[in-house]
C-alpha cells in the first residue's frame, strides 16, 4: 500500500511539473505576438515603410503598394485609406468621433469584434477625443460603443489614436467628400484591455467620424 501512495504521488509530481514546463513567459508571449504579426504582414504583402519615409512621402501611404508606416516607438503599423474630409482636431479641442470598425486576433485569425456585421449595424462606437499639445486622449461613450460593451471599459486602445495626428475629421457635405479611414496593426502594449492582459496583436480597419 506505501509503495503504491508513493507512485502516485511520484505521478502527480511529473504532471505538476510537465504543467509548469508548459506555462509561457511573458517573453514567449512576446515572439509569438512578433511572430503573428510578421506572418500577416508576410501573407498580406504588406510593404513597411520607416517614418522617415512616411513623412517624405507627405504623412501618406501608397494603398496601391499597400504600404504601412511602422511607428517604432509604439510598434503600430498603420496604412491610410482615406484622409478624410474636415479638419484636423486642433490643439485643445475635443470632440466627438464616430467609428466603424472590423477587429481581428492575429494570434487566432478571426474576426472578434465588428459593428460592420449585420447584428450590430445600427450602432456606431462613439467617443470623446482630446487633442493635447498633439498628444491625443479618448474615451468610449457607455452605451454608445460595442467597445466599451465588450470590454468593459471607456479606456480608447492608444493603437486608435495613433491616426489622430495625421486625418481630418469631419462630416461629408458633399457627394466628393470621404470619412476617414485607416488600417491597424496593434501590438497588445497599444490595444484593448483583454489583448494587453493575453498579450496578443489585433488588426483593426476603422473609419473616423466628427459627430454632433
Amino acid at each position: 500500500m506505501k509503495k503504491s501512495y508513493l507512485s502516485l504521488l511520484l505521478l502527480m509530481l511529473v504532471a505538476l511539473f510537465a504543467s509548469c514546463d508548459h506555462t509561457e513567459t511573458y517573453a514567449e508571449q512576446k515572439d509569438k505576438e512578433r511572430a503573428a504579426i510578421n506572418q500577416y504582414i508576410a501573407d498580406r504583402h504588406i510593404e513597411v515603410i520607416s517614418e522617415k519615409a512616411f513623412i517624405a512621402n507627405g504623412y501618406k501611404t501608397d494603398v496601391a503598394k499597400n504600404e504601412f508606416v511602422l511607428f517604432e516607438n509604439t510598434g503600430v503599423y498603420m496604412q491610410i485609406i482615406r484622409e478624410g474630409c474636415g479638419e484636423k482636431l486642433k490643439d485643445g479641442e475635443t470632440a466627438t468621433v464616430l467609428c466603424r470598425f472590423d477587429e481581428y486576433n492575429l494570434l487566432t485569425d478571426s474576426l472578434i469584434l465588428s459593428n460592420r456585421v449585420l447584428t450590430y449595424s445600427s450602432q456606431v462606437d462613439k467617443m470623446s477625443v482630446k487633442n493635447t499639445s498633439g498628444t491625443f486622449r479618448g474615451s468610449f461613450v457607455k452605451g454608445a460603443s460595442l467597445m466599451f460593451a465588450r470590454y468593459n471599459s471607456a479606456a480608447v486602445p492608444s493603437g486608435w489614436l495613433v491616426p489622430f495626428s495625421y486625418i481630418k475629421i469631419g462630416r461629408p457635405v458633399s457627394e466628393d467628400d470621404e470619412i476617414a479611414r485607416v488600417k491597424l496593426i496593434v501590438p497588445h502594449t497599444q490595444g484593448q484591455q483583454y489583448a494587453a492582459e493575453s498579450v496578443y496583436p489585433c488588426f483593426y480597419d476603422i473609419t473616423y467620424e466628427r459627430g454632433r
